[in-house]
C-alpha cells in the first residue's frame, strides 16, 4: 500500500518524507489556502517547492469545470514536473478530460468520487487514479469502506489498471481498514500516519526494557 500525504504544508510533507514510508502528496485548493497559498502563479511555484521535497507522484488540480479548460490547466500542470498527476472531477466533462489525458501520456487522478459507477467510468476512460472519498460518505451516514470493497471487486473482475487511491482518510483505522480491503493508496494527515506508530504495549514494553536496563547498570 502506497502512502500519500494529503496536505499543501511543506513542514508536514517534510515530516513524513523523513519518517521514510511517504510514496506521493496530494492537495487541493482548499489545502493551498489553509497554507495561505493564492493566485495561480504561487500555487503552480507550491506544487513544485512540494515535488522537490518528495520522490514520488503529487497530485495537482484542475479549477476549471469545462473540457476545454481542464485540458489547458491540466497541460500546464503537466509541464511543471515529472512527479505531477492532473487531478480532474468526476464531472460528464472530467471524464472526457481523462480520456483525453491518457491519450497524451499525461497522468491523472479522477477526485471526488462518490459511487462505484463513477469509479468504474474513470477506469474506463484511463485514470491512473481513483480517489473515493470515504470520510465524507461517512459524514452522510454512508459506507465509504464499502465503496473501496467495491471498487476492488470491479476493478478485479476486469484487470484495470487504475488505483484506487483512498481519500479523505480522518483516522488510523481508515487506514487499517483500506489496507484489509486492498485499497493500493491512501492520503490522509500526518496525524493519521502517526497513530500507526501508537500502541501502549509497545511504551510499556520499552519502558520495562529500559528499566531493566538501568537496574543493571
Amino acid at each position: 500500500m502506497k502512502f500519500f500525504i494529503d496536505t499543501a504544508n511543506l513542514d508536514q510533507i517534510r515530516e513524513a518524507q523523513q519518517l521514510g514510508v511517504l510514496d506521493g502528496v496530494t492537495t487541493n485548493p482548499s489545502l493551498m489556502a489553509k497554507e495561505g497559498i493564492t493566485g495561480r502563479n504561487n500555487i503552480l511555484k507550491h506544487y513544485v517547492d512540494i515535488c522537490n521535497i518528495v520522490e514520488g507522484d503529487v497530485s495537482a488540480e484542475v479549477i476549471a469545470t469545462d473540457f476545454e479548460g481542464m485540458i489547458k490547466e491540466g497541460e500546464e500542470l503537466a509541464d511543471l514536473h515529472e512527479q505531477i498527476v492532473v487531478k480532474v472531477p468526476m464531472i460528464r466533462d472530467g471524464v472526457k478530460a481523462l480520456k483525453y489525458f491518457s491519450d497524451h501520456s499525461i497522468r491523472t487522478n479522477c477526485t471526488l468520487v462518490f459511487s462505484a459507477g463513477q469509479a468504474l467510468l474513470a477506469a474506463k476512460a484511463g485514470a491512473n487514479y481513483v480517489s473515493p472519498f470515504i470520510g465524507r460518505l461517512d459524514d452522510v451516514s454512508s459506507d465509504g469502506l464499502n465503496l473501496i470493497a467495491e471498487i476492488r471487486q470491479i476493478y478485479d473482475n476486469y484487470a484495470f489498471e487504475t488505483e484506487i487511491l483512498a481519500a479523505s482518510i480522518r483516522h488510523t483505522m481508515h487506514i487499517i481498514d483500506c489496507a484489509k480491503l486492498g485499497a493500493d493508496v491512501m492520503t490522509g494527515p500526518l496525524s493519521a500516519i502517526d497513530g500507526l506508530l501508537k500502541h501502549p504495549l509497545t511504551d510499556i514494553g520499552l519502558e520495562k526494557f529500559l528499566a531493566d536496563y538501568r537496574k543493571g547498570n
